[in-house]
């Protein structure tokens, strides 16, 4: 064969190959562009610093544990002075393709919902006046936030800033589903591929769908039978009041999913197996049988990325040997 016409070969694949990946409900994950470098450094840092809160044992990773999926694979998270809290941790990886933040969506983005936990008394039980003075009397902070900012003013709006410049580079993509539908064809085994196959065909792709494989969308928890539970989370209708929004949750990611059990928003699924049957009958009003489930549970595995990699920040020392109250009494 010419070379003219090898090249002409391969466009056509790649265009063949584009066509499929367009013709798929789940997409390609893209790789982090364009952020804030400095941003992100100075984002980093305060993810990991637990003088956030006001015990200063708490920081933003201790429910979003970057180690374990960007969760803290509890059925709820625990806060201040050991406070159950009333919901399951989503994962912050990937959360930048949500279409809004927490299980309710009452954060319309990242650096709206990075404020929120600061001053949450079940979560880091401080306040963004009291968290910004801490920041303040730091002078390394003050030095990075000049440097970052162009002022040595630290206040919420920059802090909350820097948190989400830092959580948009938590993407995971080449997973081995991203690889199969990028064309390597050899990447799934035949019974992930069946489990995908299914997956599409019984209707799970209708709410789990684009990039994350979910959190474009809100829907109803129960659409063919109730959802029985004791947690009072009301869903999507704390936010707008609405009665027809009671029991609507974001649809969360399925990327990274075998990472960041428990599942839904009570935590109530303690396996991928007992979630898979779960959503098939209340969701769908289907009853996989257990190769069916297994096949999906396979395929839903193959949905874990490359993993958050960069070396611990080294927070700044804090100035300030004034004891903090104790998180756990």
């Amino acid at each position: 064969m010419k070379k003219g016409s090898v090249f002409l070969a391969t466009v056509a694949s790649l265009g063949l190959v584009s066509a499929s990946i367009a013709a798929e409900p789940i997409q390609v994950i893209k790789p982090v562009q364009n952020v804030n470098l400095a941003e992100v450094e100075l984002g980093k840092k305060l993810f990991f610093d637990p003088r956030l809160s006001i015990s200063g044992f708490i920081s933003c990773n201790s429910c979003h544990n970057l180690s374990m999926g960007g969760t803290d694979n509890l059925k709820t998270s625990i806060g201040h002075k050991w406070s159950q809290g009333p919901i399951n941790a989503p994962t912050v990886l990937n959360s930048s393709l949500n279409l809004a933040q927490f299980w309710d969506g009452r954060a319309k983005d990242l650096k709206e919902q990075a404020g929120g936990p600061i001053a949450n008394p079940g979560e880091m039980a401080s306040n963004h006046t009291l968290a910004v003075d801490v920041l303040q009397s730091i002078p390394e902070y003050v030095r990075e936030f000049q440097l970052v900012f162009g002022s040595d003013k630290v206040d919420i709006d920059k802090v909350t800033q820097a948190i989400a410049e830092f959580e948009k580079t938590l993407v995971t993509p080449n997973s081995r589903f991203d690889l199969w539908l990028l064309g390597k064809k050899d990447a799934l085994t035949q019974e992930e591929l069946a489990g995908y196959n299914l997956f599409k065909s019984s209707g799970c792709a209708g709410c789990h769908n684009g990039s994350a494989a979910g959190g474009n969308s809100f829907q109803k928890m129960g659409v063919v039978e109730p959802y029985k539970t004791s947690n009072k989370a009301e869903g999507l209708s704390a936010v707008t009041g609405k009665d027809a929004d009671r029991f609507r949750f974001k649809v969360p990611t399925l990327r990274n999913v075998e990472l960041t059990y428990p599942y839904f928003h009570d935590g109530e699924a303690e396996t991928l197996t007992e979630a898979v049957d779960v959503m098939g009958r209340l969701q769908l009003g289907k009853k996989f049988s257990k190769k069916e489930n297994a096949q999906i549970v396979a395929f839903l595995k193959t949905l874990t990325g490359e993993q958050p990699t960069f070396l611990m920040p080294i927070l700044p020392p804090s100035t300030d040997q004034t004891p903090r109250s104790q998180p756990f009494d």
